[in-house]
């Protein structure tokens, strides 16, 4: 595809320059989320972005605002993972599918905090998560198929299914300050290199 020729008027520089900030403003914020929670204070924001408090109130009125940008913000970088896992340009098909997780499971941190910032729209949650499921389940799909087709992992893991088990591991970092959940979901992890003990009795008989 083409590259859309750059507007050099005042106009399309000024576009740029404010599409630049956003997406400076979004990637701080996804980190400070992670770090803290989405309730951090924008101060923390304003110092990860390198912009004014100004300018990230004048993208996001409300802190609603910027957790949903956050969230659809985290959702594309998701989405846009190589299709095919196993091209040489990527990673090994298991580490493409361990450093994906990783990057979910931060997200799950974003979409944890989602649902009291949007509480007075939960039709727009519930859509958000729809969403979200609707565009990332694929993305695992193609990443656990390619690491079993790669022999790294079981060949009967449903996406859902990991998807489910990431989100339930994650759950505990809003309860406990020192829970782990990384550490917890590369346990998970290593547990899909290995063999079902039921097929390796079976096997031996």
């Amino acid at each position: 595809m083409p590259t859309p020729p750059t507007d050099p008027s005042p106009a399309g520089r000024n576009r740029a320059d404010v599409r630049r900030n956003e997406q400076a403003l979004l990637d701080a914020a996804a980190a400070v989320f992670v770090r803290a929670g989405v309730h951090a204070p924008v101060r923390q924001i304003a110092a990860e972005s390198g912009l004014g408090m100004g300018t990230i109130y004048r993208h996001f009125p409300t802190r609603a605002d910027l957790v949903v940008a956050v969230f659809k913000h985290q959702v594309d970088a998701l989405a846009t993972t190589p299709r095919d896992a196993t091209a040489p340009a990527t990673d090994p098909p298991y580490q493409a599918l361990r450093t994906w997780v990783h990057r979910f499971a931060d997200f799950l941190v974003t979409k944890h905090g989602l649902a009291e910032a949007m509480h007075s729209d939960q039709a727009g949650f519930e859509n958000l998560h729809n969403e979200f499921v609707e565009r990332l389940l694929p993305v695992l799909d193609r990443l656990l198929t390619a690491s079993a087709a790669a022999g790294s992992t079981r060949p009967d893991v449903r996406a859902y299914d990991l998807m489910l088990a990431i989100g339930n591991l994650c759950i505990g970092v809003e309860a406990f300050p020192d829970y782990r959940a990384h550490q917890m979901i590369d346990l998970l992890l290593a547990g899909l290199t290995r063999t079902d003990p039921a097929t390796q009795e079976h096997e031996g008989n």
